[in-house]
C-alpha cells in the first residue's frame, strides 16, 4: 500500500518538529482550503531556515508519487479519508499535485502528528 519509505516519512515528522517548534513560527487560524497560496505567504518569512529546506530538500528528492503518498498519510492521518479510501485519497492527492507540496505539507502544525497516525494506520511506527 504504502510505497514511500516509512523511515523517510519518520525523518519528516522529525524535521516537522523541529520547524514548528521554533517560537517565531506562526500559523494563522483561518488558513482556507488546499487551493489557495496562505501556506507560501505563512513560510515566506521563513527563507533560508535550515530545517525549513532540508524538509523541503528530502520532499523534492522524492518522486512525485511518493510525495502523494505522504500527502495522502496527512489526510489519512487528520481523518479526512479511512484506511479503506486509501486509493481515493491518493488519486485526490495525485490530481492536486504541484511543485509546492513541501510547502502545503510543512505548513500544517499537527503534520508530525498526522504522518505517525497514517503510519499508524497503515502498520507502520517510528519507534527506534
Amino acid at each position: 500500500m504504502l510505497d514511500t519509505n516509512p523511515d523517510t516519512v519518520c525523518h519528516l515528522v522529525q524535521l516537522a518538529r523541529e520547524f514548528h517548534a521554533q517560537e517565531q513560527v506562526v500559523i494563522p487560524t483561518d488558513s482556507g482550503d488546499a487551493s489557495e497560496d496562505w501556506h507560501l505567504q505563512m513560510l515566506a518569512s521563513h527563507a533560508g531556515d535550515a530545517t525549513l529546506e532540508e524538509f523541503r530538500s528530502v520532499i523534492t528528492d522524492l518522486e512525485p508519487d511518493q510525495q502523494q503518498q505522504v500527502v495522502a498519510l496527512l489526510w489519512l492521518g487528520r481523518g479526512d479519508y479511512s484506511l479503506e479510501e486509501w486509493s481515493e485519497a491518493l488519486s485526490y492527492a495525485a490530481d492536486a499535485w504541484n511543485d509546492k507540496t513541501a510547502d502545503y505539507l510543512i505548513a500544517h502544525p499537527l503534520l508530525p502528528d498526522y504522518l505517525l497516525e497514517g503510519l499508524s494506520l497503515m502498520g507502520y511506527s517510528c519507534d527506534d
